[in-house]
């Protein structure tokens, strides 16, 4: 039979969303560890993750510094000797910061991790940060930075943090000083407090068997010790600044770096997944009102969005574009209209039907593979959450009215009490 490719292909409403469970396992060392268990292919994902040690102003960068420079050399091997052991067994480790969690992650074959795993062990148990490796980390990280501080959406989101999250892990912005300021036993004592069981869990997703499961357990579970002193993870309390325009004149820029936002909530609030549908409106998506205005109506920015940041400590709401520098005002003139026309004007029936199925169509094609599932599962463990979280969104999504929109807009939408950070000519 030959495809009609005259007729659209037929949809359906999505009802509900199965998503893979994973089992748990208590290590005796007070590791967590929970896998998800299904594919064909013998490929697995570790995930080791640890909680980010109390943010010291004396001391900022050491959070970001220790993971960066997990990978660069144990008592036993040198930073290209580990690569090399990875690359030979066709496995693939990285080592990740985060805002609230440093990972550590490791892509193999199940027939290789006998020889893999206890080179990761060695890193998250022996690192030695060795001195001229600190120092060629010093000097390229600011070397990285001073390119970075030459770009105005840069600039526009390190003021734009600072402004809502204060001196604070999430509002930290270095400079080369602080680098200039790390020093090799303080990186040694704050690894030693941070990379322990007790502040580690351990996320397995592939095909697991028997085998693979005793090779994890057996190398990261009585056989890995917690040292005499634990974890501080607490975070200082979050203040934010009491201005809230930041103007950074470029003379010479072409475009200006246009950042506006709010302190919002985070996934543990109950209105989060309404507040998302309000935000895939605004700007979520390449269909959104601030794209249609600023974009394809006006012509001001090759592209314009909103989003919402989920952090464990606070949560923000924010616009991001980068603008002709001669249209910055007008710009920020259509933003404020866009904000305001939510919180005045119902949301038409079919715009809302629109998004609706975006969103969940979104989260049905995120789940591709097991390890989708195992990142799902993630996001509600560390807020606090569980399963029944994406039951939730899918309803609100499902059964949210253009009054509801409206009502939402009215609540967490002020453009006059919004943060508002450009970059370059206003």
């Amino acid at each position: 039979m030959m495809l009609d490719r005259t007729l659209a292909p037929h949809f359906g409403a999505i009802e509900h969303i199965k998503l893979v469970e994973p089992k748990h396992i208590k290590l005796p060392n007070g590791s967590n560890l929970y896998y998800f268990n299904s594919g064909e292919q013998d490929l697995v994902r570790i995930e080791w993750v640890f909680g980010n040690v109390r943010f010291n102003a004396d001391r900022p960068l050491l959070n970001s510094a220790v993971i960066t420079m997990l990978t660069e050399g144990t008592s036993t091997l040198t930073a290209s000797q580990i690569a090399d052991k990875i690359d030979y067994y066709g496995a693939f480790l990285q080592a990740e910061y985060g805002y609230d969690n440093s990972v550590v992650t490791l892509y193999s074959l199940s027939k290789h991790l006998a020889s893999t795993l206890p080179v990761i062990k060695d890193i998250i148990t022996d690192s030695v940060f060795p001195e001229s490796e600190l120092q060629t980390y010093i000097r390229n990280q600011q070397q990285k930075l001073q390119v970075s501080l030459q770009k105005n959406d840069v600039v526009a989101r390190r003021t734009f943090n600072k402004a809502i999250y204060g001196e604070s892990l999430y509002g930290f912005a270095g400079d080369g000083a602080d680098y200039q300021q790390l020093q090799r036993a303080d990186m040694l004592a704050h690894f030693k407090q941070m990379y322990q069981p007790s502040n580690c869990d351990i996320f397995l997703a592939g095909k697991i068997d028997d085998e693979v499961l005793n090779l994890v357990t057996d190398a990261f579970g009585a056989s890995w010790a917690n040292g005499p002193e634990s974890a501080d993870i607490s975070q200082p309390a979050v203040k934010s600044s009491n201005e809230l325009f930041y103007f950074i004149e470029k003379p010479e820029a072409l475009q200006s770096a246009i950042r506006i936002g709010t302190r919002s909530i985070n996934r543990s609030h109950p209105d989060f997944p309404a507040l998302q549908v309000l935000n895939t409106i605004l700007g979520g998506y390449f269909g959104s009102r601030l794209m249609a205005n600023i974009r394809e109506d006006k012509g001001y920015t090759y592209g314009i969005g909103s989003g919402m940041s989920a952090l464990k400590h606070g949560g923000a709401l924010f616009i991001a574009t980068e603008v002709g520098a001669d249209v910055c005002r007008d710009a920020l003139s259509e933003i404020e209209k866009e904000i305001n026309r939510l919180k005045t004007e119902l949301v038409p029936q079919e715009e809302l039907d629109l998004v609706r199925n975006y969103m969940l169509g979104s989260l049905l094609g995120s789940l591709e593979n097991v390890f989708s599932h195992a990142d799902k599962f993630k996001n509600v463990y560390f807020s606090d959450l569980d399963y029944a979280y994406y039951d939730r969104y899918t309803n609100v999504v499902k059964a949210i009215t253009p009054q509801d929109v409206l009502d939402l807009a009215n609540k967490y939408l002020d453009f006059d009490k919004m943060y508002k950070v450009i970059v370059g000519k206003y």
